[in-house]
């Protein structure tokens, strides 16, 4: 038995035989490279073949042959095969280790949750899905807005190839693509007129609702959410045996290879892994103190003076693992034989304070029992009666008894179980047999015999017949069957006796029962102890001793069997364990990178677990871990996969930290090849960063994944940054934004113009089929093709592209201009030159169309519709560029179009029939629709140069007002000429014509308030003057009109002169109709004349007012016209004060007066204008010649100035 303080001058004997053990396993094991060793340079991870020495080889042939080489290849590629195996084997050893036994790492819990990531099988079921519901295959109701933002998304991001480079980098869920469909219909759904009572955010819900029944097509919903909620739980947390079971996938290891190493490694023995770690530890210990003292082996740091602070970083690790395991809780353990007792080091586990701080006591390591006493029967009981009762009872000495049932003499069987609990690892179990007293005066039954028993922990537990003690005056052989288990306490790892002897402890030979005690992982107590005593008799501390013990195991003939001993029994101190975690982590992200889940490159939380509890326990640096993880993941970006830059950030973050001396838990030692490799990364990085920078539109098709774009640039910045305190100017990095964005500017228009080319010759082979199959057989180059394209093919093919390109700044303003917000002016430089490159095929197109045609306006309406609304472009480099290029095509466009109208004004009146045309005449229709039509277009091109613009407004204002004023003077002067030519006479019709000159000028007015309403001083005067002559000429014609009329009523009037009185005529006329009437039945002379004018009269209102739109212009003129008739009958009527008026002209006027009077108060003229003193002079007049005509001979016949029914419904 070792002392503490023996160990002292054995110390260098304890490293020498390890290095022996060292030198003796180099042909299973390599020498342990330094830390510091280059990755490169280590391909076996450490391991080296067996039997592999320099004159193991087979002697090579004199006269090689080609079957001698490939042989040799193949026995090559055979054993590059097997060392492969078994590093992948031994690495699996480090690995369950660390899974079974972890006192270092947890799973995590709060890391972000994946996703499950879209196959390319999926995506096109995917497609057909949509395509389906566009067809009308499927039962989803919806209205036309949901239809068309389907078609859209359907048409723009799952028919895109950028979404099918995703799905292969496999960076691609289900949830990207519901996110892309969400922002698409925010837009449209913004855009929908309100509605009561349905709110947007209810038609966006009910939109997504439909949106994921058509991405789900047919499949139940429950089991697909049976289907997450399982993947889901496996990538939070797994279990041992799925931990096992992901390693040996990710590491290639066979089952039964794993159940063999599971056995042999004893891993579900808590005390056994605990003593490895013990075990490992103190050999990570020894070779720190072997590379302090004799020195060589130290990595190559940046400084010398680290070697001093490596070996500190060396101890410091090792203690606070020993920390950690100190902190794991003691396990209960089973049956243990002590193997050896060895001192590891004498350096204290924890600075805890002063040794007698540390030293234990014997109250401390007082343990508890628990026993089960079964007593299953009596044999040899032959001298009582059969019917006497007997029973047992027992107890632990210096506790209660406890009794068993009673039974017959003759079957004393029980099997009646007592527990009892005893802090004594030597306890006295007593266990006696009783009869019943039959005596009267008998007061305790009768002894019959006892047993005394000893139990230790390690007694056997089955069934055994102990002899009794029988007492006086019983003459049987008494033997009792009986089973007794003593449960060891949790902090008893074995016990037993030993002959021992010591120089400060057990200083005599003797046996002794010892008990070995776990005080904590890392304490340890021996104890002796005597019977029935609860305290040790004697201690010793091993606190500071490397403590090894285990059950001796069955598996390990089978593990040696298989050849397994070698890496169960390796020394994981003579391992380079950088090398071999750089293998397990490369192949662990090649398995999560093939998993289902979208993980961008992030491990899953049981990847994470192992990872971090392999590199806290064998020593893996964390800069060497990041480099190796950067490294990895920069080598599948560059290969296509989709990695998440915030991933790249955190690792970079934390060597850039490390290598710059800048760590958050201070100044570490670098390598030279950590400070190699890290710039080798940075630059790697560099490149990776700025190219995606540059292909942004395919690395993070549209924004997705979230945020990725906008990590990307900020990882840059850091990049650039020459430590981790200084940061780099904005300047700096603003150039090299901008010239990854220059870059991506020609990337993009390469790749649109591709994509254009490649649609237009679909097109091209749909439509023109036979074309395309010589096309195909011929094999035009792109040359030729060009030759046979038309200007007007042309042409088409630009507007066509000019739509890509607004999509493509449209997609970059919608997904990408959020990432870009700190750079925003870069990316309007970025659009600048996009469109500079469109500008060149625009250019080209628009050279080669003919003169003076307008086909390409539809291209400057598109791109300008565009540009104007979107203030960063607007009035930009290429928005100019574009408007110096159509200026002179709409200047050219206007001078046409305002000479063509004159013309048609010119030619149309020449012909004119004045026949109408909806609210005018054909010519004057034309005029104000082309003139309608040239100020919408020109208004339809927004032109976005606001002089120029006023510009062309008061140009075509002003040309307008020249046109309308045009028409209005030749619709004037046809309407004098048309009054000329038609009679003079009651036979006179207002004719169509005339009232279609009417509409001319109504509908004039009318246009001129569009077509010539201008905001500025000059322009509203001229306008003003143009309504002035339209009123002008209205009057004017109106006052032609009223003068025909009146030269109407003059001949009717001139016709009634002949009846004055004292003329011949009028005297003739009387004496006829008198005598005359004494024989035939006269009619009454000159009615015909009087109906002929109120004919004439009632005619011409009715034309006017149902074919003239303009009420006012109907009431001016029947006023004036009324006015006019009735002082025209007025002064007929003073001219002839004198004379009493003719019989007859008296009934003609009557019926002429009232007549007009009242038609023109059905048409709608006032009182005031009907009653005028005009028409009351006339009124009065004919009243009064009717009242002397009536006492004459003949009367007036009915014909009356008084209103009556009779005459009402007189014609």
């Amino acid at each position: 038995m070792l002392d503490p303080s023996s160990s002292e001058e054995e110390g260098d004997e304890v490293i020498e035989v390890e290095r022996k053990e060292v030198t003796a396993s180099k042909n299973l094991v390599g020498p342990r490279r330094p830390p510091g060793r280059s990755v490169e340079d280590h391909g076996d991870g450490g391991l080296q073949p067996r039997g592999r020495g320099s004159g193991c080889g087979r002697p090579s042939s004199p006269s090689p042959s080609v079957g001698s080489d490939k042989e040799k290849e193949d026995l090559e590629k055979m054993q590059r095969e097997e060392d492969e195996k078994k590093k992948r084997l031994q690495l699996y050893v480090f690995v369950m280790r660390c899974i079974a036994y972890p006192f270092n790492a947890k799973q995590p819990t709060d890391m972000a949750r994946r996703q499950q990531k879209i196959s390319k099988l999926q995506l096109q079921t995917v497609k057909d899905r949509f395509q389906a519901f566009l067809n009308g295959e499927t039962q989803i109701v919806a209205d036309e807005a949901f239809i068309n933002a389907v078609q859209s998304y359907y048409e723009i991001f799952l028919k895109s190839d950028r979404v099918s480079r995703m799905v292969q980098s496999g960076g691609f869920s289900a949830s990207d693509s519901r996110e892309v469909f969400k922002k698409h219909i925010e837009k449209r759904v913004r855009s929908l007129p309100e509605i009561d009572g349905l709110s947007k955010e209810t038609v966006l819900s009910s939109w997504i609702a439909k949106f994921d029944t058509i991405y789900r097509g047919e499949e139940d919903p429950r089991k697909q959410q049976q289907r997450m909620t399982a993947s889901a739980a496996s990538e939070l947390i797994l279990s041992k045996d799925q931990l096992y079971e992901m390693f040996q996938q990710i590491l290639g290891i066979k089952k039964f290879e794993h159940q063999l190493l599971y056995n042999a490694c004893q891993l579900d023995n808590p005390d056994e892994q605990a003593a490895q770690i013990r075990r490992e530890l103190d050999g990570r210990l020894q070779m720190a103190d072997q590379i302090a003292r004799l020195g060589g082996r130290f990595p190559r740091f940046v400084s010398r003076e680290m070697e001093a602070m490596y070996i500190e970083e060396l101890r410091s690790s090792v203690n606070l693992l020993m920390a950690n395991l100190e902190s794991m809780p003691v396990s209960k353990g089973g049956e243990f034989k002590l193997q050896k007792l060895k001192r590891g080091h004498n350096t204290s586990i924890m600075d805890m304070g002063q040794e007698d701080e540390n030293l234990l006591s014997k109250s401390d390591v007082v343990l508890s029992f628990t026993l089960e006493v079964v007593i299953m029967e009596v044999q040899g009981l032959k001298s009582l009666a059969s019917n006497r009762i007997v029973y047992c009872t027992m107890e632990v000495e210096g506790g209660h008894k406890l009794q068993t049932d009673q039974a017959e003499a003759s079957k004393p069987i029980w099997g009646t179980q007592g527990d009892f609990t005893t802090t004594q690892p030597l306890p006295a179990v007593k266990v006696k047999l009783f009869t019943e007293s039959t005596g009267v005066l008998a007061l305790e039954d009768k002894e019959l015999g006892r047993v005394v028993l000893h139990p230790i922990p390690n007694c056997p537990k089955q069934c055994e017949l102990h002899k009794m003690v029988v007492s006086k005056g019983c003459p049987d052989d008494l033997k009792i069957k009986l089973a007794i288990r003593m449960d060891k306490p949790q902090n008893m790892k074995h016990c037993g006796y030993l002959w021992a002897f010591g120089k400060n402890v057990w200083k005599r030979w003797k046996k002794r029962f010892f008990v070995l005690v776990q005080v904590s992982q890392y304490t340890f107590a021996m104890c002796s102890y005597r019977e029935k005593k609860a305290e040790p008799v004697e201690l010793l501390q091993l606190d500071g001793y490397t403590v090894d013990y285990t059950d001796p195991q069955p598996d390990a003939d089978r593990a040696q069997k298989h050849g397994m001993d070698e890496f169960i029994s390796a020394n994981p101190c003579n391992f380079d364990h950088a090398s071999l975690f750089e293998l397990v982590q490369r192949l662990t992200l090649d398995h999560r990178l093939n998993d289902s889940y979208s993980c961008l490159g992030w491990f899953s939380p049981g990847q994470v677990f192992v990872l971090d509890e392999y590199c806290a326990r064998y020593g893996v640096r964390g800069c060497h871990r990041h480099l190796c993880y950067l490294s990895d993941l920069l080598e599948r970006a560059e290969n296509g996969a989709m990695i998440d830059p915030t991933l790249l950030h955190y690792s970079y973050a934390f060597c850039a930290s490390h290598v710059h001396g800048n760590r958050p838990d201070g100044i570490g030692t670098v390598t030279v090849e950590e400070k190699e490799r890290f710039e080798e990364i940075k630059e790697r990085l560099r490149v990776l960063l700025e190219n995606q920078i540059t292909h942004f539109r395919y690395c993070f098709p549209f924004g997705r994944p979230e945020g990725a774009l906008k990590a990307t640039l900020s990882l840059l910045e850091r990049v650039l940054m020459k430590d981790v305190v200084t940061s780099v100017p904005q300047e700096e990095v603003k150039a090299v934004i901008r010239k990854c964005l220059e870059q991506a500017a020609i990337v993009n228009y390469q790749r649109l113009s591709e994509y254009a080319k490649l649609e237009g010759k679909k097109r091209e082979m749909y439509e023109h089929p036979v074309f395309c199959l010589a096309s195909q057989v011929m094999d035009l180059t792109i040359q030729n093709v060009g030759r046979l394209v038309t200007p007007a093919k042309k042409l088409e093919d630009t507007i066509r592209l000019s739509e890509l390109v607004i999509e493509v700044l449209q997609q970059n303003e919608e997904h990408h201009a959020e990432a870009f917000a700190w750079w925003s002016d870069l990316m309007v430089e970025h659009a600048e030159t996009f469109l500079c490159l469109y500008s060149a095929d625009m250019d080209a197109a628009l050279e080669i169309q003919p003169p003076d045609s307008w086909d390409s306006f539809p291209l400057f309406q598109l791109l300008n519709d565009f540009l104007r609304v979107d203030y960063t472009l607007c009035n930009g480099k290429f928005h100019k560029h574009l408007q110096d290029l159509y200026a002179p095509l709409v200047v050219r466009y206007v001078d046409l179009m305002e000479s063509s109208i004159a013309q048609s004004i010119h030619r149309g009146f020449e012909r004119e029939s004045w026949e109408p045309v909806n609210n005018g005449s054909a010519t004057s229709e034309d005029l104000f629709w082309k003139l309608d039509a040239l100020q919408t277009f020109i208004r339809d091109l927004h032109w976005p140069e606001e002089e120029f613009g006023k510009h062309l407004e008061t140009r075509l204002k002003l040309m307008s007002s020249d046109m309308i004023e045009s028409c209005i003077k030749r619709t004037r002067t046809a309407f004098e000429a048309k009054l000329q030519r038609s009679s003079r006479t009651t036979d006179f019709r207002v004719p169509q014509s005339i009232c279609t000159m009417f509409n001319v000028m109504v509908d004039a007015k009318s246009q001129v308030a569009k077509l010539c309403a201008m905001d500025l001083g000059q322009e509203r005067q001229y306008h003003s003057q143009i309504d002035h002559l339209i009123e002008e000429t209205v009057k004017e014609m109106i006052t032609l009109l009223v003068a025909k009329f009146v030269v109407i009523l003059e001949s009717v009037l001139s016709k009634l002169s002949k009846y004055d009185e004292g003329t011949l005529f009028s005297s003739f006329l009387s004496f006829t109709v008198k005598a005359a009437s004494k024989y035939v039945d006269v009619p009454k002379p000159g009615m015909d004349i009087a109906d002929s004018y109120v004919a004439f009269v009632r005619h011409s209102q009715d034309m006017l007012r149902e074919k003239v739109n303009e009420e006012i212009y109907i009431e001016r003129l029947f006023d004036q016209w009324y006015t006019s008739s009735m002082n025209l009958i007025g002064t007929w009527l003073t001219d002839r004060m004198d004379l009493q008026l003719h019989i007859y002209q008296l009934k003609i006027l009557i019926r002429i007066v009232k007549k007009k009077y009242r038609d023109f108060r059905l048409q709608g003229v006032l009182d005031s204008t009907l009653n005028s003193t005009m028409y009351e002079t006339v009124r009065n007049r004919l009243t009064l010649e009717e009242a002397t005509a009536s006492v004459r001979e003949g009367g007036m016949q009915g014909i009356t100035m008084r209103d009556s029914d009779e005459e009402n419904n007189d014609n």
